[in-house]
């Protein structure tokens, strides 16, 4: 008798009649700029300002001269640290008309976490707000300066120093921005992202032109870009989301960016997305609750919506399936994936069933690979199995800025391993079952226990912590730090704990409970049973109806 055929493996590719773009992010948007010279690219609601693609590129350019005027070299890392607005899309195209890398730094990072990135990556050239709500960014920088010799200059927004920048402008040629130009490589390096770090600080995931000015493209091209979309962009530019998605989305199909506001405010985004006419509106689950629970919600006409993406964590079904149509986005997509590819692997698609786009995480990009495997051998695992999902193909990093030894822990054969438990089922959708290891997605930001436990340790109380993150109904999941004190410590409360933490640790990154414990649940072996300590903790806190929330 012949024997049985082996069951189908975990694997599928994305087969595309178009083909990757071949240039350089610059290059890409001169072509935009002569072919669509007329036409808005990007109007910044805040502060009032409308450029079309003719302005945008002269003052990408303008921006561009000034920074050579600084002495800017190729391969050199430029910071920028602000909130969304129109100069942080302009430095971002004007590094890349350069060819220096920009790193791009979290606004809600504190003196702990921006010092770490400014030397991690040896930034010369900062570019910085002066301050955004309760965050004093010149007083942070003043704070941390003195123990970085390398960082050479530092510009500030809305401010005399970024004036003095466009000024020196005057002294470089554009002919002289355009021999730079024609010297990179789309290979070459051109943008640093820094995501939550499992050794207690972030990992600096290294990208070039060619891979995210594609993912970006590959995007628009799935949710119908054209010169005629309007796509508002709530989420932050410094997360690929938001650059990536959002704005290389846009400038390589001639269409417009919509920045309703510096950060996300719901009632600004309803205002922007109904004064400007947006096709497309962006966010995170978190996002989109709070639009469709605004007391003026139904004071706007999003009749102009038809598509958006929301990605960052599970969606509730309920809330997805008010999107499609009190929000008017028939077409709005799913999409998943990581910092390291640039970040989306996956997406769903427009002609989707309502069951597919509430349940899944959509099917392989195209031009790249995605399988599940057996974490143990890497190898493919049977169609609806649980296994690690990992990407290859042009999006994957090139690696972590000047770590490869952490590289090689998650590239292996031009395999990104995600640390995600995935299925696949026969049609090559995919859905997200778990994780690996445990991250926590908080209001769609990834936060990594080990990271928050670290600093935990330094408080003068604490002699051991462990962070679990916990159903919330709001943000999907919370954090909560387990904390053992030294003997005879004062008793620790959650303000306390959260009032250690404040201005040296993001807000996301804080913990909401603190539960403080004589031991930890542990396994025979001597590990700690955080699976355990989270069932605890639901019924500690009270937490069994968010924990049993149906999700997307």
């Amino acid at each position: 008798m012949p024997s049985a055929p082996a069951p189908r493996g975990s694997y599928a590719s994305g087969p595309s009649d178009t083909p990757l773009l071949g240039e350089t992010i610059d290059a890409n948007l001169c072509r935009a700029a002569s072919r669509w010279p007329d036409r808005e690219a990007v109007v910044d609601c805040a502060r009032g300002v409308r450029l079309t693609y003719r302005d945008l590129d002269q003052e990408v350019d303008r921006v561009a001269r000034g920074l050579l005027a600084r002495g800017v070299a190729r391969g050199d890392r430029v910071g920028i640290w602000a909130p969304n607005c129109v100069e942080w899309f302009l430095v971002q195209y004007a590094t890349a008309r350069i060819g220096a890398i920009l790193v791009t730094i979290n606004p809600a990072y504190r003196t702990h976490e921006v010092q770490f990135v400014l030397r991690q990556s040896a930034i010369k050239t900062l570019i910085s707000a002066v301050s955004a709500k309760t965050s004093d960014y010149r007083g942070m920088i003043t704070e941390v300066r003195g123990g970085l010799p390398g960082l050479r200059d530092v510009v500030y927004l809305d401010d005399p120093t970024w004036d003095d920048l466009l000024c020196d402008a005057d002294s470089v040629s554009s002919a002289e921005v355009a021999s730079r130009s024609a010297q990179i490589s789309f290979d070459d390096p051109i943008n640093i992202q820094y995501t939550s770090g499992t050794t207690g600080f972030p990992k600096g995931a290294t990208l070039s032109s060619h891979n995210i000015l594609n993912n970006g493209f590959f995007v628009g091209e799935l949710c119908s870009y054209t010169e005629e979309d309007r796509i508002c962009v709530p989420v932050p530019f410094y997360h690929c989301f938001g650059m990536v998605m959002g704005n290389l989305a846009s400038t390589s199909h001639g269409s417009c960016v919509v920045i309703p506001a510096p950060s996300f405010d719901p009632s600004a985004t309803l205002a922007a997305v109904a004064a400007e006419r947006c096709t497309s509106l962006y966010g995170v689950p978190t996002m989109f609750i709070a639009e469709l629970g605004a007391p003026d919600f139904g004071k706007h006409d999003l009749s102009s919506l038809r598509t958006g993406i929301m990605a960052g964590s599970p969606c509730p079904v309920e809330v997805m399936k008010r999107v499609l149509s009190d929000m008017h986005m028939p077409e709005v997509t799913i999409c998943y994936g990581m910092t390291e590819t640039s970040p989306v692997s996956t997406q769903t698609r427009a002609d989707d069933s309502l069951d597919r786009r509430v349940s899944t995480v959509g099917r392989v990009h195209p031009h790249l690979e995605v399988m599940v495997v057996d974490p143990a051998t890497d190898l493919p695992v049977p169609l609806g199995t649980p296994g690690e999902l990992c990407t290859r193909g042009y999006s994957v990093m090139s690696g972590y800025w000047d770590e490869p030894e952490k590289t090689a822990e998650v590239l292996r054969h031009g395999w990104m391993h995600t640390g995600d438990l995935a299925t696949m089922d026969e049609d090559g959708y995919l859905n997200i079952v778990g994780r690996i290891k445990d991250m926590v997605i908080r209001g769609g930001e990834n936060v990594y226990p080990r990271e928050i436990e670290e600093f935990l340790y330094t408080h003068p109380d604490i002699v051991d912590a462990q962070v679990i993150g916990v159903p919330d109904p709001k943000f999907g999941e919370e954090l909560m730090a387990w904390v053992r004190l030294r003997e005879g410590a004062e008793p620790l409360t959650g303000e306390g704990l959260r009032e250690f933490c404040t201005g040296r640790l993001a807000h996301y990154k804080i913990p909401r409970y603190v539960h403080v414990v004589s031991e930890f649940p542990m396994t025979v072996t001597g590990k700690i049973r955080k699976v355990q300590m989270r069932d605890e903790a639901i019924e500690l806190l009270g937490l069994e109806e968010a924990a049993a929330r149906r999700h997307a």
